[in-house]
């Protein structure tokens, strides 16, 4: 697909629309029983998002697949990010009130992890991009690493180093 043109990612989105809901089937799997999206959703929302950007263009299906896992995830966290605030009162005043009840709900435990493995993704960025796309195609996008190194254009065995070099990062910013 080149040049933005509408009737290209339509096609393109139809004739990937299975991979496209395994990878959105597998993404949301990974959040639990308190996901934020069903799966046509988030292959619906993704969509949409995508349809909306002029100028994009795609080399080749992995390359699509690339773009449209991060379209996911911002489409997940964007979505977990508005359920918080919504949960938080938005802009209302806030008035807190003492009570001897945990009023903590699972689905915001989800959410917020959801948003701590964004924001500890982001600061792996900025010290590592290409291990922070490993991160990104790996566990959004659900990639293997033969298809995750032909994507970034790298070794199998540089995709597992920055694998495992990427899990302690994470594992430690996530404590």
């Amino acid at each position: 697909m080149s040049g933005g043109d509408q009737a290209q990612l339509d096609v393109l989105y139809a004739e990937a629309y299975g991979d496209l809901r395994r990878l959105a089937s597998a993404r949301l799997h990974r959040g639990g029983r308190h996901t934020v999206l069903d799966t046509t959703a988030l292959v619906h929302e993704s969509y949409l998002r995508l349809a909306r950007c002029s100028g994009i263009t795609f080399e080749d299906r992995l390359r699509f697949m690339v773009y449209a896992s991060r379209v996911m995830r911002s489409v997940i966290v964007d979505l977990v990010r508005r359920r918080l605030a919504d949960r938080r009162g938005g802009d209302l005043i806030h008035v807190t009130l003492t009570t001897h009840f945990d009023d903590d709900l699972p689905a915001d435990a989800a959410g917020a992890q959801i948003l701590r493995v964004h924001e500890a993704l982001e600061e792996l960025a900025a010290l590592d991009s290409r291990m922070a796309q490993v991160v990104q195609l790996r566990y959004f996008a659900g990639m293997t690493e033969p298809e995750i190194a032909q994507a970034l254009g790298v070794t199998d065995r540089t995709v597992r180093r920055d694998w495992q070099q990427a899990r302690l990062f994470l594992a430690h910013a996530l404590r």
